[in-house]
């Protein structure tokens, strides 16, 4: 099923228009409820600086909306859309609908960075020391699982699922080795690596946010080169777009986002296999309409479950549970479906 422009542009408006609502009701819900009316009270009395407009709120309010759900529930929102940007990107440039920052292991390249620098207990550079581990994990394993899939210089859409699987069984096999030596942390490992977004702060905000909207803006500016890709080397070649470089910048744009991501939330997997198909049906496989949709039903995704497991489940299930539960059939359905087509 395929919209119109105008269809999209509401599409869009209303996705953008969910999430803002969505930010707002989940800000207000936890052991201590707060109403919408004096949240936006709150954040306006905060972006003007007009303390006036917070006459007759619980003084208790404003921190438990700034100092402990805004941002977790902002970074939850910017990792979903991050995710689902890098699932668009992956699939338009190795033409492969199964592909997906979770599946092709570079979740666990980036996982394995992280992890290592946090047994390592690395603080060179202080908050960045873990997202740029994960990123040097991140872009080995993308490295390694393009090698292992192509062949005279061709990547293989048939075997590069399997390599995907293949070195995250290999990083699986490291991350517990990690996690051996880790000893008495072992424990704040296992939790992080099953995904989890408590204790986040601003700086973690603002990291996801500046990497969120770089990858965002480079594949906006190279969208119509991912459309003319995803038609194959030939027409990319003759259509006059430099395809190798090109697939390499924004495979190591996505992959930056997702190391990133998974360094201030573990491995959350599935988002960027979901969405991207789900926001192709409505909106058809053009880059520049599915990037935007995409990144907003994301966002609005991994939000509402993040808020499912914060405030209405009894027990906080870790969030990367929660998204492979959703995410496992689906996967599952989507390969299916192309065995059918194959034959």
């Amino acid at each position: 099923m395929r919209h119109s422009g105008y269809q999209i542009w509401m599409l869009t408006l209303a996705l953008a228009a969910a999430t803002l609502g969505a930010i707002v009701y989940a800000t207000g819900l936890g052991h201590i409820a707060v109403p919408a009316g004096e949240i936006v009270r709150m954040i306006a009395a905060r972006i003007t600086d007009n303390s006036s407009l917070l006459a007759g709120i619980d003084p208790v309010f404003p921190f438990v909306v700034f100092d402990v759900r805004l941002p977790r529930i902002l970074t939850a929102t910017l990792v979903g859309g991050g995710l689902a940007m890098s699932g668009v990107i992956y699939q338009g440039i190795l033409l492969n609908p199964l592909a997906d920052p979770y599946t092709l292991g570079v979740s666990s390249g980036a996982a394995f960075g992280a992890a290592l620098a946090l047994v390592a207990n690395l603080s060179l550079m202080g908050h960045f020391s873990v997202p740029l581990f994960a990123f040097a994990g991140a872009a080995f394993t993308l490295l390694a699982v393009l090698y292992l899939s192509s062949f005279n210089g061709q990547i293989s859409a048939n075997t590069l699922i399997l390599s995907g699987v293949i070195v995250g069984a290999i990083l699986a096999a490291g991350i517990s080795f990690l996690k051996y030596l880790a000893d008495e942390q072992v424990a704040v490992i296992i939790f992080w690596l099953m995904g989890s977004f408590a204790s986040r702060t601003w700086l973690d905000v603002g990291v996801v946010a500046g990497a969120v909207f770089c990858g965002l803006a480079l594949s906006f500016y190279y969208a119509r080169d991912l459309n003319i890709i995803s038609l194959g080397s030939r027409s990319a070649d003759t259509l006059g777009v430099e395809s190798g470089r090109v697939r390499w910048i924004l495979l190591l744009g996505a992959s930056m986002v997702t190391a990133v991501c998974v360094s201030v939330s573990g491995i959350i997997g599935f988002i960027g296999l979901i969405v991207p198909h789900l926001m192709r049906f409505l909106v058809g496989p053009d880059n520049r309409k599915l990037l935007p949709v995409s990144v907003l039903a994301g966002a609005l995704l991994l939000l509402a479950a993040d808020t499912i497991t914060r405030a209405v489940l009894p027990v906080e299930v870790p969030i990367g549970v929660l998204t492979a539960l959703i995410g496992g059939p689906f996967f599952c359905v989507i390969f299916r479906r192309r065995q059918r087509r194959a034959r």
